[in-house]
Formats: structure tokens, sequence, C-alpha cells
């Protein structure tokens, strides 16, 4: 899991309201909600992430 100290970057196609999904790479990939930063996160591979984005590009 990505923790507090990690480097977490926001997209920057963000909406103006700051709506989007904020990404940490540590060894593995956290994902979470920039408007709720505390909150949960989803850890995944690098291998997992790169087919993520190669899906969502399509």
């Amino acid at each position: 899991m990505a923790g507090p100290s990690a480097s977490w970057r926001k997209s920057s196609y963000s909406t103006p309201d700051g709506s989007c999904v904020e990404v940490a790479r540590s060894g593995c990939v956290g994902l979470r909600d920039s408007k709720n930063p505390a909150g949960d996160q989803l850890t995944v591979s690098p291998v997992a992430f790169a087919a993520l984005l190669k899906r969502v590009a399509r």
C-alpha cells in the first residue's frame, strides 16, 4: 500500500473541482480518490496498472 509519504500525482486532465483519481508508485501502484486522500486505497501491481491504462486509452 502506498502510504502518506508516497508521492501522489493527479492527472493533468483533472476537472476544475478536483474530481479525479490520484496515483502513487512505490513498488506497487496505489490509487485513491483525490477528494478523500485519507480514505481507502486500491493497490495493484505495475503490470495490472499498465493493462488498465492500455484498456482506458482504447
